[in-house]
């Protein structure tokens, strides 16, 4: 009874003050789509949008691929699609969208690099990685917030870039080239859409350990060099990425648009 009598004066004592509250990272009812789903980072963020509530679009070339990975998050109880498009084929990837309902994020994902030292550059190399990382990006960015604008819908365009998008790098003049030229886009994108209430950003992943990149540090040179730039002292994992990008495309992250959300363990702190 004294126990409960004190509890009591004390809650009469508590002060009146207004606690913020926390935004929600929860995507339910979100349309979400990814470009080069099918595997690596783009398979790691449809998987995370998809746990955190949204319906998402695995979008690459190989179906069989995209279609596994749709399965794979069904199969787990969350909402996933395939969507089989060669996005550097602008006016197909524009009549395959106008065809489905708007997504309100974007994972801007697909891309490629060719390491070479800069004489061994070659017009083919230039124009290919060219094409996929900068041409084909920005416009899957336009067709997506053009089709949330005739929607009158807000939404994330996040532009998967690059820690090369803020530095440069040996072998990588033509890789830097195009992520220098996606920050660029993003933040002019982001001045435009932000009357709309697109907002647009970009995530920028250092070196990361998949199945894909593994067989590349297995060359010790290759490998001390690259820790020796991470100051966090070893590599990347596809799940240090997945939360970022759920902030990116949540209402997490309401005031933030032509930013770069970098994750590289340190490499452009200095």
């Amino acid at each position: 009874m004294q126990a409960a009598t004190q509890r009591s004066n004390l809650d009469s004592r508590m002060p009146n003050i207004d606690l913020t509250p926390t935004p929600s990272f929860r995507l339910d009812g979100h349309r979400a789509l990814v470009t080069g789903g099918g595997r690596g980072i783009g398979l790691a963020a449809a998987s995370a949008l998809a746990a955190a509530g949204a319906h998402v679009t695995l979008c690459a070339r190989t179906e069989t691929e995209i279609e596994d990975a749709a399965a794979a998050i069904r199969a787990r109880g969350d909402a996933a699609d395939a969507l089989a498009l060669d996005v550097t084929d602008v006016e197909a990837s524009r009549q395959a969208l106008a065809a489905r309902e708007p997504y309100q994020i974007l994972i801007n994902n697909a891309g490629m690099n060719r390491p070479k030292m800069l004489p061994d550059v070659t017009l083919d190399d230039f124009d290919t990685i060219m094409a996929l990382n900068v041409r084909a990006a920005f416009f899957m960015a336009q067709t997506v917030a053009t089709r949330l604008i005739e929607a009158k819908l807000p939404g994330s365009i996040i532009n998967v870039s690059s820690q090369m998008g803020h530095v440069g790098a040996a072998r990588r003049t033509v890789y830097c080239t195009s992520k220098h030229a996606m920050e660029g886009f993003t933040k002019a994108m982001a001045i435009e859409l932000a009357p709309h209430n697109i907002r647009v950003n970009s995530l920028g992943p250092t070196f990361l350990e998949t199945p894909m990149t593994r067989p590349f540090f297995e060359n010790k040179a290759f490998r001390d060099e690259v820790l020796s730039k991470i100051k966090l002292g070893r590599l990347g994992q596809l799940e240090e990425l997945t939360g970022a990008i759920v902030f990116l495309a949540s209402d997490a992250s309401s005031l933030m648009t032509g930013s770069a959300l970098v994750l590289d363990g340190g490499w452009t702190a200095e």
